[in-house]
């Protein structure tokens, strides 16, 4: 099952959504605002990315920025609660299973939760065109 995170007023939550109506891709979503992620969920998330809160922090977002706040400083534990406590500063949407992640809307990206015959008759059918 596909978790996706969002919040209300965000575009690329809507188009993400939409994606996987589309594609019948089974979800459960979730507003962030109203239901922050757990300490668990974000470990999770955390466990999947690249480069760790880099992947998941929008530093440019109003509520980092009046936070003032250097991530490198705190500890694991302090950065969690202060996520669990701060969920606006996520980016978004968190598009997340047992073994992916996406962050943000990148339709080339999201792919990755087609399942894999889908995605390789998509491949097929792209070849057959490219000759």
């Amino acid at each position: 099952m596909v978790n996706l995170y969002v919040t209300p007023s965000c575009n690329s939550c809507r188009k993400a959504k939409e994606w996987l109506k589309q594609h019948n891709i089974p979800f459960k979503e979730r507003n962030i605002l109203n239901e922050p992620l757990t300490r668990k969920e974000l470990l999770d998330v955390l466990r999947l990315t690249e480069n760790g809160t880099e992947d998941i922090i929008s530093t440019r977002s109003m509520e980092f920025k009046e936070l003032n706040l250097d991530l490198d400083d705190l500890s694991i534990d302090q950065l969690l609660n202060f996520i669990e406590k701060h969920s606006g500063i996520l980016r978004r949407p968190i598009i997340v299973d047992d073994r992916r992640l996406q962050v943000g809307y990148k339709e080339e990206e999201i792919r990755r939760f087609l399942p894999r015959s889908v995605r390789r008759l998509e491949l097929a059918k792209a070849s057959m065109f490219a000759d």
